[in-house]
């Protein structure tokens, strides 16, 4: 899954990438990123 690295400004594959569902119920994928190890996050199904 490729999310966009705020800290790097690159979209980048998400390391350790899990499928989460947030308040409102809507569906989100969260990860690392491998090269700085900031969180990411992409709204929308995995």
């Amino acid at each position: 899954m490729q999310g966009y690295c705020v800290k790097c400004r690159a979209k980048r594959e998400m390391k350790g990438a899990k499928a989460i569902t947030m308040k409102n119920s809507r569906p989100a994928t969260q990860g690392v990123c491998p090269v700085c190890n900031t969180k990411m996050f992409k709204i929308g199904k995995a």
